[in-house]
């Protein structure tokens, strides 16, 4: 019937834990965390938990993020099978192995996605299966009890352990037989159990000296599972006290990094016996393996020494039994509590958790870089970590969830200026003095297109002379781009624009290549003298950066036309000739040759000479100015008809030439010439192109002729109907002031002293107008033959006449 009970126990439990179970977890899910519940040894590859489906992701999410586990511990007991989100068995789990007597007994992951930067906890709990029986330290325990040890005395006994927890581990233990002895059962803080036996009647040595007993301990598992240990009692002489420690509880703290030998405290009891009754052996007893190398106390005089080495992360307190014990088995307990004090000895840990290396230069500011994670075993103060950046750069430490930092961007980044950083990660505790450790990691900064290709010169100049060969190279361009790769990757281009209504592609080309401009045609220099052309520098980035500059193609001159003769004119029509009276002097200015050479410069520097003449001595040529005089006084001897051939000359390398025939008659009379001149013979070179443009000019004089005769006309016929509008209108009349006679500095139409001003009332339409000339106006008179003549007289002009409202008057 009590076995029956205490299994209704053990299900209530177990349902009440598993409720408790399913709740964290449905809280955990709400959270953004997961919490999962498996038991120990379960076989690699068992299913744990539908991640995708609990964190509410898509499989091809976790596929594209790259999703992976982030586990804290060194051995990985799970994996994730990315195609399927599941999470499942990689390693035995030994509950025991991973968190000894900690319960509940749980490790934390993560799930890291990236693009973007996401994480997930999960937490998985460990539940303890019943695979450990209790197991006592001892096979055998003697007990030397006195035959007058009075009812009620307590012996404590050995202590099983069981590493499993919870219902698993020890629950009871049971005494058998019970003739003279009495189980008791306590619970220490930790929640560990042991047992004393209470004697519940007297013993008899005489009757019987040795009694021997079984301890048997039980977990609470399903099938429960037990250890014994054989307890034998030996009966000594009566001893009427047992030793009393002076204290219920001893307690002391002690620093982990305590060296060995290093006294810890003293523990002291008494028995009030005399003699050899009254000797004390003082001692440890139901020692933990763990604590049985760390510890020793000296018998004789209850010194409790260091033997071992002491580790806060492992163990933070330990609790041992004290035993006094008398010469003849009488026995005093006690406890004793020993604190281990945290120091700083474990330097923080710095782990990329997630770093790619690289990033772009583009990036702005609050950018991910790399997500960090530090940890540090101590506890306290000195666990508390910062982490910090070594020297001053564009990247700053953020920190994230729990012991997760995050290095972001702090700046604009430019990889023109720094490629690449080599960044010290500094994590320190808070402990005294602060441990430290350092790791240095390379980023690279990676190109964007954000530098235009640029030209050494805001414009270029060349020269070039004409009647060039096509395809000659005139300048080479050279832009720089300070990106890198195939954005520094630089294609000139021309800009399209128009060159004298023609594409400029049909007059220059540039290499794409190397920059370099060439031409595709000759070039006249008569025609154009300058070519301005843009080109483009063109980056190979997506998208494409450039940069104009502007080419300034000078052409120089070339000696390619012969000087051209305007005056005398040639014509085949008629003759021509000048006249030199008989009666001229020496040094008279027969004509002038006038020619022009469309060439510049020294090629149109023209020079005359006269080739052949009648008579060489009459005659001669200005070198410079083409001007034909007379060298000597003319003669009745001299032939009438004179021809002069004179040759034009330019200044050019070679140079070029041209000549012209000048027809002199020597006569007093036009009759004279005429009779002498008949026979000539008429020149045959005719300039057509001359008579074009003169007739051309002709024509836009008459142009312009008849356009101003309009324009004079118009104005007229508009200052007419102005003064008839002045005269006709029954409206009160304002002043007016007409433009053209309004300007006092003598910047209008008319001069100065030609200019009006008229002044009228509102009523000034009634009074007669009268009109005044200038007062200092000149007259001209003209007389009979054509003569003008300007008379000295000057006229006045008075305006005082009473009643008259209007009066022109010279300013």
């Amino acid at each position: 019937m009590q076995d029956n009970k205490g299994l209704q126990l053990r299900r209530c439990v177990k349902w009440q834990a598993g409720f408790y179970i399913f709740l964290l977890f449905v809280l955990s899910t709400v959270t953004g965390q997961i919490r999962y519940s498996i038991p120990e040894e379960m076989r690699p590859g068992l299913f744990v938990g539908d991640v995708a489906k609990d964190l509410g992701l898509d499989v091809k999410r976790l596929v594209s993020g790259r999703a992976r586990l982030v586990i804290d511990d060194s051995r990985q007991y799970v994996e994730l099978t990315r195609n399927k989100g599941h999470l499942v068995v990689k390693e035995r789990i030994d509950r025991e192995q991973l968190c000894g007597q900690k319960s509940p007994c749980s490790f934390g992951l993560e799930i890291l996605l990236e693009n973007p930067l996401e994480f997930f906890s999960i937490t998985i709990e460990i539940q303890d299966i019943n695979d450990h029986a209790p197991v006592f330290s001892k096979k055998e325990i003697i007990l030397e009890i006195s035959e007058s040890t009075p009812i009620g005395t307590i012996f404590l006994l050995d202590t099983a352990t069981d590493p499993d927890v919870g219902l698993n581990s020890l629950q009871s233990y049971s005494l058998k037989p019970t003739d003279n002895f009495a189980l008791k059962q306590h619970n220490r803080s930790d929640g560990s159990k042991y047992a004393e036996m209470v004697l519940q009647s007297l013993l008899d040595r005489e009757k019987q000296s040795e009694h021997s007993l079984v301890l048997t301990a039980i977990d609470g598992g399903d099938p429960p599972r037990s250890g014994t240990v054989k307890i034998i009692v030996k009966l000594l002489d009566a001893n009427d006290n047992s030793p009393i420690f002076t204290e219920t509880v001893y307690k002391a703290s002690v620093a982990e990094n305590a060296v060995k030998g290093m006294l810890i405290t003293t523990v002291s009891a008494s028995d009030a016996d005399e003699g050899y009754n009254g000797n004390v052996t003082h001692s440890f007893t139901h020692m933990g393996e763990d604590a049985a190398h760390l510890f020793q106390i000296n018998g004789a005089t209850g010194e409790v020494t260091l033997t071992g080495s002491l580790d806060y992360e492992t163990v933070q307190q330990y609790e041992l039994n004290l035993q006094a014990k008398d010469p003849w088995g009488l026995t005093g307990a006690s406890k004793l509590l020993i604190d281990v004090v945290d120091v700083n000895d474990n330097n923080p840990i710095i782990m990329m958790t997630s770093f790619s290396g690289k990033i772009q230069e583009d990036s702005p500011p609050g950018t991910v870089v790399a997500l960090i994670s530090v940890q540090d075993l101590d506890s306290g103060k000195n666990g508390q970590v910062r982490l910090t950046l070594e020297h001053n750069s564009p990247f700053t430490i953020k920190p994230s969830s729990r012991k997760y930092y995050t290095l972001v961007t702090d700046a604009p980044l430019d990889r023109e200026k720094v490629s690449s950083f080599n960044l010290t990660l500094v994590a320190s505790d808070e402990g005294s003095p602060s441990l430290f450790s350092k790791i240095t990691i390379s980023l690279d900064i990676t190109d964007i297109n954000d530098n235009a290709p640029a030209f050494s010169q805001h414009e270029y100049k060349t020269y070039i002379f004409e009647n060039n060969s096509p395809g000659v190279s005139l300048l080479t361009l050279q832009a720089t781009d300070p990106d890198a790769g195939q954005n520094a990757r630089i294609a000139y281009y021309l800009v399209d624009t128009d060159v004298n209504g023609s594409p400029v592609s049909s007059y220059f080309s540039v290499n794409a290549d190397n920059g370099i401009i060439h031409a595709v045609r000759p070039f006249d220099y008569e025609q154009m003298k300058e070519f301005k052309i843009h080109v483009r520098a063109q980056d190979g980035g997506s998208p494409p950066l450039g940069s104009n500059v502007t080419v300034l193609i000078k052409v120089q001159d070339q000696n390619d036309n012969a000087p051209q003769v305007l005056y005398p004119v040639q014509s085949g029509s008629s003759v021509v000739a000048e006249i030199v009276p008989r009666s001229a002097d020496v040094g008279y200015l027969v004509t002038k040759v006038v020619a022009v050479d469309v060439d510049s410069g020294q090629n149109a520097w023209l020079s005359y000479k006269l080739q052949k003449a009648t008579d060489r001595a009459l005659f001669e040529v200005g070198l410079q100015n083409g001007e034909i005089r007379t060298v000597r006084q003319v003669t009745d001897k001299d032939a009438v008809k004179q021809r002069l051939t004179v040759v034009v000359e330019d200044n050019g390398q070679p140079s070029r030439s041209a000549t012209v025939n000048v027809n002199v008659a020597v006569a007093d009379s036009f009759p004279e010439v005429l009779s002498e001149f008949t026979d000539f013979p008429h020149d045959k070179e005719y300039n057509d192109n001359l008579t074009f443009y003169l007739v051309l000019a002709l024509a836009a004089v008459s142009f312009l002729f008849i356009t101003c005769l309009v324009v004079i006309i118009s104005v007229k016929m508009y200052r007419w109907r102005q003064s008839r509008l002045y005269y006709q209108s029954n409206l009160p009349v304002i002043p007016y002031y007409p433009p053209r006679y309004a300007d006092t500095v003598g910047t209008g139409t008319l001069q100065h002293v030609h200019n009006y001003e008229i002044y009228r009332t509102t009523d000034s339409r009634k009074s007669d107008v009268k009109y005044f000339g200038p007062i200092s106006q000149s007259l001209m008179n003209v007389d009979a033959s054509g003569t003008a003549t300007i008379p000295k007289e000057k006229h006045s002009i008075d305006c005082t006449e009473a009643g008259t409202t209007l009066c022109f008057g010279s300013l």
